[in-house]
């Protein structure tokens, strides 16, 4: 795998989101934008990003701003939220795709909270199409049973006591999620609260983001995930309600792997039974693409 191209993109407010671009040999066939889970950083996805690289694509993958390598200076100190995140951070990311590859479709990969944002993306209508992975609504009743408590624990308790204190979410020495901003962690505590997570949380405005999402959807969800459950997945893909959707659960056993779970897809192990099968043949529509306006 030829080295990435790391830059940092500046966002409409004048902050910068480091990003690491994995190049093609020869034109490429389109871009291909990572987007990362709550709490996981850029380096999680580099082996897919290099495997896109080898399948003739440009993919990128960066960090959002106050995580991984897009964090300058005390973490207690970031004034960021979730949808700050999208509105700034994922739109630059899309110009950048759009400006390195005018004429070729850009599609998003999504991991979990990488789907759920892409309606609060305001310049979404460039992606062509957009893949969800291992994601759904984040609300606690929608949880698998283990997991109910303790999210409550998490919502009602650790965070309400430590973010005051240490002035963000020391979510890595405690193994839970990974250490987050403030503005983060209380926006996803109101998101995970509701119902209809940030549909809900947002209001009326945010619902008519989700709905106003066109651009083709494949969701892919897997059986043996242990923080989403088929409820919490169904959520999320009724709340897209004008997409056009093709919606896969897939099992372990039909993968032909021992385990997926909510991370395992993107390990480079699973390279030829969950790549090859499951997503390359989603980005092969791309020569049907039309040219980005």
């Amino acid at each position: 795998m030829i080295a990435p191209e790391s830059r940092q993109i500046a966002t409409a407010d004048g902050r910068f989101v480091t990003a690491n671009f994995f190049s093609p040999q020869g034109r490429g066939k389109g871009s291909v934008l990572l987007v990362c889970a709550m709490g996981v950083n850029q380096d999680y996805y580099r082996a897919l990003a290099g495997w896109l690289a080898d399948q003739g694509y440009l993919a990128a993958t960066f960090d959002f701003f106050g995580a991984g390598e897009s964090l300058c200076g005390k973490l207690s100190q970031v004034n960021v939220d979730v949808l700050q995140w999208a509105q700034r951070d994922c739109r630059a990311m899309v110009e950048e795709l759009c400006t390195r590859l005018p004429d070729a479709p850009l599609f998003w990969i999504g991991h979990s909270l990488g789907a759920q944002i892409l309606a609060f993306t305001p310049n979404w209508p460039k992606v062509f199409k957009a893949v969800f992975v291992a994601s759904g609504s984040g609300y606690w009743r929608d949880l698998p049973s283990r997991l109910r408590a303790r999210a409550l624990f998490l919502w009602f308790v650790l965070v309400p006591i430590l973010v005051p204190l240490f002035g963000y979410f020391p979510g890595r020495r405690l193994r839970i999620v990974g250490d987050l901003p403030a503005g983060v962690i209380r926006q996803w505590r109101r998101w995970c609260l509701d119902p209809h997570y940030a549909a809900g949380a947002e209001g009326a405005w945010a619902r008519e983001r989700y709905a106003a999402v066109s651009t083709r959807v494949t969701s892919l969800s897997f059986t043996d995930d242990e923080f989403m459950s088929a409820r919490s997945t169904a959520s999320l893909e009724d709340a897209y309600g004008n997409a056009a959707k093709s919606i896969r659960r897939i099992t372990p056993r039909e993968a032909a792997v021992a385990r997926i779970g909510h991370f395992g897809f993107f390990r480079e192990e699973f390279r030829d039974s969950l790549w090859e099968r499951y997503l390359l043949p989603e980005l092969a529509v791309s020569q049907s693409a039309p040219v980005r306006g």
